[in-house]
């Protein structure tokens, strides 16, 4: 077994491993648009907006790619009491697996970062935050919430954004408490006094952070083991995972042991958040029982998937897997996601300015009618996403006798064909919720219907997507070719 297939042979492990982090929660907005002329009022560009997206961020976006590596994180944070909060109470809501202890401080405003985007670039960033001090209630709700938890998860995970939650002393008695409970702590710093973290496990610094706090040179491999060293003598760290952009990640511990990561990714759009996936995916690993290196390695790869999709993305296990896999994998496996991955692969798809066509159906047993229809999608746009009802779906839609193939092999065999790009498996009878999800740029459907009766043409067309009618094929049918094969 290659190196490769034993580390994806461990991934699996990562699933029900528990966590507390601990750190400062932001929302994220992304205000998506097209540039076409600049403003008569200044030189500036005129963005006109096509769609807004929102999600957690910071230390919220750490417990984002917890989740999807299948880690159950409890989280320890602070909102203010505004819409923002709601927010973020209710994103956290959505994930099941997450046990949310959020403190509100009234008087405090919930930190959002407004990002406004166009042709894959960052135009402007806007920023509505408070770095003011908490008050001694909400530090002392923060300090008894973990202790209550320490004995309970793997690892503890502070992640400093420099907002108000982890001021010195409050970080010192986290880390005094976990250590005494015989829990891990690792770290994503924040200024330049590492003494603070004095007793941590490991932290893990970015190549300027680690200059910053040291005040000597880390460009080179050997400057980064001397920077990395010093903090481990003066601070007394155990570990430091400096992370290095284009050259990867080197993991150098307090026994002397000093371990070199290339760069895993292979095209980079956005490095937001990757920080995050590094510190998530540490955490899960070790709460599953991993080895450091084989730790680091996995945060690696990680950090090399999400660079490559749009946003504060994540790394969902089946990413790891599949990027473990990439020369070994069957394709047809590589296309067949869930709805959140999808997502963002969708999302990577259109930053790159390539149109997405979804169509949808059972399709039970693939005739030539299914191929026609498909090869039309596809010829319309540059990547095809097929919605497939679910066996249950199918079961109240066609009744107790249908389907005649399972959903695994339904999509097995849709992502066999050249012309399929993806296929999403949903439960629901109609697709109306998928395609909200995916935010196609074309949906497709057979000339039997027409525009105003094809789910989910409403949605496609309110963000300025197009409804493309089929040519059908005479005589066709699954239901047909059933009632042929009957004696």
């Amino acid at each position: 077994m290659s190196d490769h297939s034993a580390l994806a042979a461990r991934v699996p492990s990562l699933q029900g491993g528990r966590v507390l982090c601990i750190g400062d929660v932001m929302l994220d907005f992304f205000t998506y648009g097209e540039v076409e002329r600049i403003s008569p009022e200044g030189p500036i560009p005129v963005l006109r907006v096509t769609r807004d997206a929102v999600m957690l961020g910071g230390a919220g976006n750490v417990v984002r790619n917890l989740v999807a590596l299948g880690a159950h994180p409890h989280f320890l944070s602070v909102v203010g009491d505004d819409h923002a909060g709601n927010d973020v109470t209710r994103l956290l809501g959505e994930h099941p697996e997450v046990d949310p202890f959020l403190v509100v401080e009234a008087e405090r405003p919930t930190t959002i970062k407004t990002r406004f985007v166009a042709g894959g670039q960052q135009l402007l960033r806007a920023d509505r935050e408070s770095a003011a001090p908490l008050t001694e209630d909400s530090l002392a709700r923060l300090r008894q919430a973990a202790e209550h938890l320490f004995a309970g998860v793997g690892v503890v995970v502070l992640s400093d954004y420099g907002k108000g939650v982890l001021p010195p002393a409050l970080t010192r008695r986290l880390i005094e408490g976990a250590r005494a409970a015989g829990k891990p702590v690792i770290i994503d710093p924040k200024g330049s006094d590492y003494r603070i973290y004095r007793g941590a496990t490991m932290v893990t610094p970015n190549r300027k952070e680690l200059h910053d706090a040291t005040q000597m040179p880390a460009g080179t491999d050997a400057e980064v083991i001397a920077a990395a060293r010093h903090l481990i003598e003066t601070c007394g760290i155990g570990h430091v995972l400096v992370t290095r952009s284009q050259d990867g990640m080197s993991l150098i511990s307090a026994d002397g042991a000093v371990l070199h990561l290339p760069a895993e990714a292979r095209e980079v759009f956005d490095v937001s958040g990757a920080g995050d996936t590094v510190v998530a995916s540490m955490a899960a690993c070790l709460a599953a029982g991993l080895g450091l290196e084989d730790s680091a390695r996995l945060a690696n790869i990680a950090a090399g998937i999400v660079v490559g999709k749009v946003g504060t993305a994540v790394a969902y296990a089946s990413d790891l897997v599949a990027a473990l896999h990439h020369s070994d994998i069957v394709a047809g496996e590589a296309k067949v996601l869930d709805r959140t991955a999808a997502m963002d692969l969708v999302a990577r798809w259109q930053h790159k300015g390539q149109t997405v066509g979804f169509t949808n159906g059972c399709f039970d047993l693939l005739h030539p009618g299914h191929v026609s229809l498909l090869a039309q999608a596809r010829a319309a746009c540059d990547r095809l996403v097929v919605g497939l009802n679910s066996d249950a779906s199918v079961q109240r839609l066609k009744g107790p006798t249908r389907p005649v193939q399972s959903e695994a092999a339904r999509a097995t065999v849709l992502a066999s064909l050249a012309n399929v790009d993806l296929v999403v498996i949903f439960g629901e009878d109609t697709p109306y919720e998928l395609i909200a999800a995916l935010k196609p740029d074309l949906l497709v459907k057979g000339a039997d219907y027409s525009i105003d009766k094809v789910v989910g043409a409403d949605l496609v067309q309110s963000w300025g997507g197009k409804v493309v009618l089929a040519d059908l094929v005479a005589g066709q049918s699954t239901t047909g070719t059933i009632a042929r094969m009957k004696p």
